[in-house]
């Protein structure tokens, strides 16, 4: 079997050093990244893959996201050079690394339609592009943000959703912080949802309907939450008294359920066989990609890889199924062999 990785993450190695200049580099999410040799050493990086038979990955860049590197004027740089240092492993280890998704400045739109036009115009193995679920703590259906996901559309490139939130978002209103890394456990699966249901709210599926979105970690809480996702919202605006939401699903040319199904989605949930069989079974064998988060597991790298591959083998799918979710749908996706 092939598998072709859809969502890990690597820093190349002038962004990497670029990053240990800035004060605070190893502060509250930064701090995991340090600890993982694989996410910035290529030479660590092909020890992690280089076992796993047929295996290749689509490029990431990890946490924290660009626009929280620097300030507006600073962060177009930080993109180019996280795009540059891709665009380079891709050339010369297509073997290893047949595509990378972009990473934007997102704090500076103007730049970010740049350099989102940069990359897929010059066809330098950028497949996708990679956006955080908000900007600083701006939703994405901010309407400075539009033009982004337009580009995306006009080039037929995905946009992968990745999730960010931090400490500095508490659990309760009456504190401060987000105790106990809860702002990740849960935080990051609300935020990722919460994204997801902004965009399909908005109208923006609408707008642009050659957008391809896919929301990583098997689509986050939407497949558990079928049913407040479907019934629940076709009852919108009926738990709301300080704002008239009736238009919201006039406006919508289909139910909301219906949109959160058009999203595709990854295997990355940490080896969980609950997990992958709740997201399968609610989007489907063609919208699903494998994908594992490397490096994050205990092990710094193979864990992931390893755990989602034995968890897809235990399902006994249809070997057509099997292989349209380790690499041909991302073949079709990203447009690569």
């Amino acid at each position: 079997m092939q598998y072709i990785d859809a969502f890990n993450h690597f820093f190349p190695k002038p962004l990497w050093e670029k990053i240990q200049t800035f004060e605070g580099a190893g502060k509250n999410i930064g701090k995991r990244m340090q600890g993982i040799p694989c996410i910035h050493d290529l030479e660590e990086r092909f020890k992690v893959i280089k076992p796993f038979e047929n295996y290749r990955q689509i490029l990431s860049l990890g946490m924290p996201p660009v626009e929280q590197m620097g300030s507006p004027e600073q962060t177009p740089e930080l993109a180019r050079l996280g795009n540059e240092g891709f665009a380079e492993l891709v050339s010369k280890y297509p073997e290893h690394f047949p595509g990378y998704l972009a990473a934007l400045p997102m704090n500076n739109p103007d730049a970010a339609v740049r350099e989102l036009e940069r990359v897929f115009s010059a066809e330098d193995g950028a497949v996708g592009v990679q956006i955080h679920t908000n900007v600083n703590g701006a939703p994405l259906d901010d309407d400075r943000f539009f033009p982004i996901f337009e580009t995306a559309a006009k080039f037929d490139r995905p946009v992968f959703l990745h999730p960010s939130r931090g400490e500095e978002m508490p659990d309760y209103a009456t504190e401060d912080k987000s105790r106990y890394e809860i702002w990740w456990t849960f935080g990051w699966p609300y935020e990722t949802s919460a994204a997801m249901a902004r965009i399909v709210l908005s109208g923006m599926m609408d707008k642009l309907p050659n957008l391809k979105l896919l929301a990583h970690h098997l689509g986050a809480m939407v497949p558990y939450f079928e049913g407040r996702v479907g019934p629940g919202q076709d009852q919108l605006g009926k738990r709301t008294s300080t704002e008239d939401l009736s238009h919201v699903l006039k406006d919508l040319k289909k139910r909301p359920f219906d949109y959160f199904k058009d999203f595709y989605a990854d295997t990355a949930v940490f080896g969980s066989r609950p997990a992958t069989v709740c997201g399968l079974e609610f989007y489907g064998v063609d919208r699903v990609l494998f994908a594992s988060d490397s490096p994050f597991d205990p092990e710094k790298g193979p864990g992931y890889i390893r755990d989602t591959i034995a968890v897809l083998n235990s399902l006994d799918l249809p070997q057509e199924d099997m292989e349209k979710i380790c690499y041909k749908n991302a073949q079709k996706l990203f447009r690569v062999q």
